[in-house]
């Protein structure tokens, strides 16, 4: 699930590089290919016809490049499209509005194409999240020990964090290293830290496994050096792993029969 996500990111950076270039070369050879129009075709609808151009590269890229489209387009409109022809300089008032309205139009597209496809890649990552989840939930309930399902959690947990280890420790809490709290913020000497601005703090980060209100070890994890911190989203779904592999071994600790009722 990992590498989905990887190659999913990888496809995103791949497409923001094809949609920067793009918002540069289409509009260009949009409006050089409308040139034969020029003279039958009002300047109304040929500037249309290049805000569609800045549509589609929006839905390709991101903010920046749907930006850079719409300048391109008005760019390329008033040097192909309006007296004096092959220059940047416009005479008549009405080519101005219209480039301008072109440069307000394709803007506007783009920020809200823009805004879709961040929709749609953080509905992706919440589906990744969620699956990761009903996947622990399902092997949780499967015969494998206890023991095993906490080296699971260990192995979602590096993949989830993009950690360079994870190890449990058992038994009782020793030292103060940083710690991932269960709301996804971190603490270093009880104090929160800015993980989203400063990155991860330095050394082993503790993530404590709890469940109904009993400790039963904590996760300490190496992030790797340098590395962008997680999203809060990711933060929180470790949170809940840790959780569930403490409610395994809480469950296996529990005397048989325990917490079923008695025959009257």
């Amino acid at each position: 699930m990992n590498a989905e996500f990887r190659e999913f990111r990888e496809f995103r950076e791949f497409r923001d590089v094809a949609a920067v270039t793009a918002a540069v070369v289409a509009p260009f050879l949009a409006a050089l290919a409308l040139v034969p129009l020029r003279t039958s075709v009002t300047h109304t609808n040929l500037a249309l016809l290049l805000v569609v151009v800045v549509v589609a590269v929006s839905a390709l890229g991101n903010r920046f490049a749907g930006a850079l489209a719409a300048v391109s387009a008005a760019a390329w409109f008033d040097f192909f499209h309006t007296v004096p022809y092959q220059s940047f300089h416009m005479h008549d008032r009405a080519d101005a509005v219209t480039a301008l309205l072109l440069l307000a139009v394709g803007l506007a597209v783009s920020q809200l194409a823009a805004r879709a496809r961040l929709l749609g890649a953080a509905a992706y990552t919440d589906a990744v999240h969620l699956e990761r989840l009903h996947a622990a939930t399902r092997l949780a309930g499967t015969t494998r020990t206890p023991e095993e399902f906490v080296r699971y959690v260990g192995v979602e947990l590096t993949a989830l964090l993009e950690l360079t280890g994870c190890r449990f420790e058992y038994g009782t809490l020793t030292g103060r290293p940083a710690r991932l709290q269960p709301d996804g913020s971190v603490w270093v000497d009880g104090w929160d830290w800015d993980v989203d601005r400063q990155g991860w703090p330095d050394g082993e980060i503790e993530l404590r496994a709890v469940a109904a209100g009993h400790y039963q070890g904590r996760y300490m994890m190496t992030p790797a050096p340098g590395g962008t911190p997680p999203p809060l989203e990711s933060r929180l779904v470790a949170a809940d792993l840790a959780g569930r592999a403490a409610a395994a071994l809480d469950r296996a600790r529990q005397p048989a029969g325990n917490g079923t009722a008695g025959n009257s």
